[in-house]
């Protein structure tokens, strides 16, 4: 396992199913509030695009997911908005590629300086 392989404790929130339908805006809400309560410092949701995992995870106050399709992007949403959930999507991305996205989300930081400012107008507008 990658993570492991990386020294990094994780949970595996699911799913386990095969042939039953899964609706991912419930995987998306307990890995999104895990990670919004502190429990996590960081969570990974794959979808078939990541664009819905990433759409229902910001729904949650004080995450912000990003649906990345490449290493740059992973590092950046880290470096510049201080991205908390990655999001893949299977049908996209490959599993090589998907643990060199995942590698760079993980080892890459915030910023901070101008790219606070900028997080500090994201969370105004979750309590609006």
């Amino acid at each position: 396992n990658l993570l492991t392989d990386l020294g990094h404790t994780h949970r595996d929130f699911g799913c386990y199913y095969d042939t039953t339908r899964v609706d991912y805006p419930d995987f998306a809400q307990k890995v999104a509030e895990a990670v919004a309560s502190g429990e996590f410092d960081c969570g990974i949701l794959v979808c078939g695009t990541g664009i819905g995992m990433s759409m229902a995870a910001n729904k949650i106050k004080g995450v912000r997911a990003a649906a990345c399709y490449d290493s740059f992007s992973a590092r950046r949403s880290r470096q510049h908005t201080d991205a908390n959930i990655l999001c893949l999507g299977q049908d996209i991305v490959g599993k090589d590629l998907a643990r060199d996205i995942v590698q760079a989300f993980l080892s890459a930081e915030f910023e901070g300086g101008r790219h606070a400012e900028r997080i500090k107008k994201i969370k105004a507008l979750e309590s609006r």
